[in-house]
Parts: structure tokens; sequence; C-alpha cells
């Protein structure tokens, strides 16, 4: 996928979170997720994002921050997310970004998650 779209770097984001700024949309698989994940993060894969957007409980006055591992597939992502109306903007460099910036991560399988 390529494109330019809008981006947001990872310490940014970080504050963002912290302060209740945005929701954070997380497309990666399952097994990435678990490896490590923004608090708050809402999962769906996206190759099942366009049909699920509905039951992700987004808030549309709210902006929205999509993720993925590397910023590829996120690209996607905000290109979905903004056709259905929102202000959404992908992380820099995606999560290896937010992990060389050693920002906070949860790890584990013990998480809520829509797979």
């Amino acid at each position: 996928m390529k494109g330019d779209v809008p981006e947001v770097d990872p310490t940014t984001l970080y504050w963002m979170v912290q302060r209740g700024e945005v929701q954070v949309v997380d497309v990666r698989t399952l097994a990435e997720y678990r490896l490590g994940r923004i608090d708050g993060a809402v999962h769906v894969p996206i190759q099942t994002l366009p049909d699920r957007i509905a039951e992700l409980g987004l808030d549309p006055e709210k902006p929205v921050v999509a993720i993925c591992l590397t910023a590829h597939r996120s690209i996607a992502a905000v290109r979905v997310l903004s056709r259905h109306g929102y202000d959404v903007v992908q992380l820099e460099g995606g999560m290896t970004a937010w992990a060389r910036s050693k920002l906070p991560v949860i790890r584990g399988r013990d998480v809520d998650v829509t797979e």
C-alpha cells in the first residue's frame, strides 16, 4: 500500500494518549498485538476493519490514530476510517518506531480482543 497519509510521531502520540485526546486503532494481527500494544488501543485486524467499524465504538468527534507494525497496513486503515468520516492519522513508523522510542507497551495474552 503506497501513498501519503497524515502522521503523528511516537512521542507526540504518547502524550496525546496520556491526555485522552485520541482513540487508537491497532490493525495488526493478534499475535503482533499481544507482543506489545499501546494501552487503551482497540484491536481489529486490517482485513476485517471495513466490515467492523460500527462495532468498534469509536467516538466520531474524537481523533483516531491507526497503528500497525511499520506504518504500511495503517495507511489502508487511515483511508477506510477517513471514508467513514473520522479525523484519522497514522503512527509514523508504526509500533517499531514506538518501541525504538522506548515508550511503554502492554504485553501478554490477557487482553480483550476482537479477532
